[in-house]
């Protein structure tokens, strides 16, 4: 699945095909490489729900399919609380047009943040260098 199928719901969508299909949280933590903590973690902040069985948490590929979305845009570097907005905007409109326009607003103003630290980056490192150079010179000057 394409990181688009990832961000507009898709990965949700699609694992909702076979419900019959379960995992353990021990399963879904080594799958992702996150701890069980991590999973309970986005659990008590309501963006995956799991059946219970007793004290076993069991979760769907829905739920699967959330925290794919979940880690993904926390990697993008979108806050949970980004991540829940987009995840109940999926829920309740079928046509994921809200979730999407969400969704654009929050990567256009990523990718401007981002630009702006990478032009202080860029700013920082020439100061950097221009420093190193001086004291290059000045090392010499003093032999």
């Amino acid at each position: 699945m394409s990181d688009n199928e990832h961000l507009n719901g898709s990965a949700v969508a699609a694992d909702s095909a076979a419900p019959d299909v379960t995992f353990s949280i021990g399963e879904l933590a080594d799958e992702f490489g996150i701890t069980t903590r991590a999973i309970r973690f986005y659990e008590s902040r309501g963006l995956i729900q799991p059946q219970r069985e007793g004290t076993n948490r069991i979760y769907s590929k829905r739920d699967r399919g959330r925290l794919i979305l979940i880690l993904r845009g926390k990697n993008l570097g979108f806050t949970l609380e980004d991540i829940a907005e987009y995840l109940t905007l999926y829920d309740i409109d079928p046509s994921q047009r809200v979730q999407t326009e969400m969704l654009l607003g929050k990567v256009e103003a990523s990718i401007a943040d981002l630009n702006r630290k990478k032009a202080d980056l860029a700013r920082s490192l020439q100061d950097l260098k221009d420093l190193r150079a001086k004291c290059v010179d000045f090392l010499k000057d003093a032999d």
